[in-house]
């Protein structure tokens, strides 16, 4: 008999009478009583059960929702508490999630089925997904803790997540930039300009910017808290190319960037064409973020001043991306043979050299 299931008897014919149960996922053993017959002892047993479930035995019922009850909580909660994007992301992983965790309760899930669950996605050739489907079921036990929807331990804290292969980030060459832009029409080729030039997100920051964010005499826009990713509003200064392209668009909504009809402009898609079109690969909107900040860098601008240009929460982000360029290597190691040549060569010899 394993422990937690059943009625046993101790001390011989004529022993005590046990009852060993599980109730809300608890051990409990209670004494039935000494010298009585196993019937009565199964009569007992089963008053015992009840009394227990009903809670007249000072055993309380544990909270303990199922994990699809947990997922319309979270998902109720990112609506309302987090940006579109984000609530989106958000969702998906949880229908992921649900594949492997729906109809139980989150006390059914163990450290050992969300190890299963991320071994399955691994093998799915989705590691990085994997990681992100972790986090998101962490962030679900944490709320259902904390909304006392649920008592117990989070089991994915318990869990590593899986080493994410390093990407080498692609940001646009000035001949690819050229290319790509002879293949925009506005107002996707302005946009393009704003994300290398201002290092703008395009979906959350320059597609969100209106008229009223923009200073063309100062030469200056802001990007609003409410559509900044790390939640802060930052201002930004424009060149001369980007105050040139900005004064040249018609103004047909209080946004700035918008199809003829005045209505939202969706760059996503037409973005990929006009790069499939030149043959840029593994270019993404994202890559004009990535070329402004590692011209900024090969321009000599410090990473606190780019951190600050691009709103990235910390200096490590930035270090990541403000990577220098090879041949910007190539240029910093050939400057040592000058300051190997200066250290070396005599007054003696740099006269004879002048006179020579």
């Amino acid at each position: 008999m394993r422990k937690g299931e059943g009625l046993y008897q101790r001390g011989g014919k004529h022993g005590t009478w046990w009852l060993d149960c599980r109730i809300n996922g608890t051990r409990h053993v209670v004494r039935l009583g000494k010298g009585i017959s196993r019937s009565a002892a199964g009569e007992l047993a089963s008053v015992k059960r009840a009394a227990f479930l009903k809670g007249e035995l000072g055993i309380r019922k544990r909270k303990d929702v199922t994990f699809d009850e947990g997922r319309k909580k979270f998902e109720a909660w990112a609506d309302a508490n987090k940006k579109p994007g984000t609530a989106r992301a958000y969702k998906e992983c949880l229908r992921r999630l649900a594949e492997s965790f729906s109809g139980k309760r989150l006390s059914q899930i163990s450290a050992f089925h969300v190890e299963a669950h991320k071994q399955l996605r691994i093998k799915a050739n989705a590691r990085v997904r994997a990681n992100r489907e972790l986090a998101t079921l962490k962030r679900l036990f944490n709320l259902c803790l904390e909304w006392k929807l649920f008592e117990g331990t989070n089991p994915v804290t318990a869990v590593k997540l899986t080493k994410e292969p390093r990407q080498r980030l692609r940001f646009l060459e000035p001949e690819e930039e050229a290319r790509l832009l002879a293949q925009c029409a506005e107002p996707l080729r302005s946009l393009v300009l704003m994300g290398t030039n201002c290092g703008l997100r395009l979906k959350s920051e320059a597609l969100t910017l209106r008229w009223v964010d923009i200073d063309l005499p100062r030469k200056r826009l802001t990007v609003s808290a409410a559509y900044a990713k790390a939640g802060s509003s930052r201002t930004v200064p424009m060149n001369s190319t980007v105050v040139t392209t900005l004064s040249q668009l018609p103004r047909r909504s209080e946004f700035v960037f918008t199809k003829p009809n005045g209505k939202p402009y969706h760059a996503v898609r037409g973005f990929r064409e006009a790069c499939q079109r030149v043959g840029l690969k593994g270019v993404t909107v994202h890559t004009t973020r990535h070329t402004f900040a590692t011209r900024l860098v090969e321009n000599g601008v410090d990473l606190r001043t780019v951190q600050e240009l691009g709103g990235w929460a910390t200096l490590s982000l930035i270090q990541r991306y403000a990577h220098v360029a090879p041949t910007r290597k190539a240029e910093a190691v050939e400057g040592l043979v000058k300051h190997f040549t200066t250290l070396f060569t005599t007054p003696e010899k740099q006269a004879m050299g002048n006179t020579a």
